[in-house]
């Protein structure tokens, strides 16, 4: 899941450093949580139009998601109001040769052709390479089958020479891996 909470141009960005710095750890051992990544956008950067505080959660089991969501995300709508959160049905993870902390992300939304079949579309997208470059971490690819979009999110130790064309990028905070090493690897289904 990720929700994305859009800040103003001249916003101080260093109001979220804080926020993460200060209340990141919280979910270091939050119970379900594989991976959060403490992602922000700040325009300019990567080529970001816009300032952003854009988590995003791989779940080792929904009930994280159900207790994260009906629990201490009021704190995130007391301070910024209740954005969407996007959510999607996990697809395939796999680790990568990184094993240091993520410190930039890469997300890939792609629509899924509708000439194809669905399982066939996202077996193919599966059939993607993993990075070329030795500093990615983990990747996720997920699917929202209201949208028949395909997210892949890929976490990386450092930014990477290159950034896939038409993908944003982010910044990683922190990241809270406290079930990281429970999530299935490879094809989900």
């Amino acid at each position: 899941m990720q929700y994305e909470i859009g800040l103003p141009a001249d916003y101080d960005m260093g109001v979220i450093e804080h926020r993460v710095a200060t209340r990141g750890a919280a979910t270091d051992d939050f119970p379900h949580l594989g991976l959060k990544a403490y992602a922000v956008r700040r325009k300019g950067r990567h080529g970001s139009p816009v300032n952003a505080y854009a988590p995003f959660y791989l779940w080792r089991d929904p009930a994280g998601l159900d207790a994260f969501l009906y629990g201490p995300f009021r704190a995130i709508t007391a301070d910024f109001g209740r954005p969407p959160v996007r959510h999607w049905i996990g697809a395939a993870f796999e680790p990568g040769p990184a094993t240091g902390a993520p410190a930039f992300a890469t997300r890939e939304l792609v629509a899924l052709p509708d000439d194809v079949p669905p399982g066939e579309a996202v077996a193919e997208a599966l059939q993607t390479p993993a990075p070329e470059d030795d500093g990615w971490h983990s990747r996720a690819v997920a699917v929202d089958p209201a949208r028949w979009e395909l997210v892949r999110f890929t976490l990386w130790t450092a930014a990477p020479d290159r950034v896939p064309a038409g993908a944003t990028a982010f910044d990683v905070l922190h990241a809270s891996t406290p079930c990281l090493e429970q999530l299935t690897r490879g094809r989900l289904w």
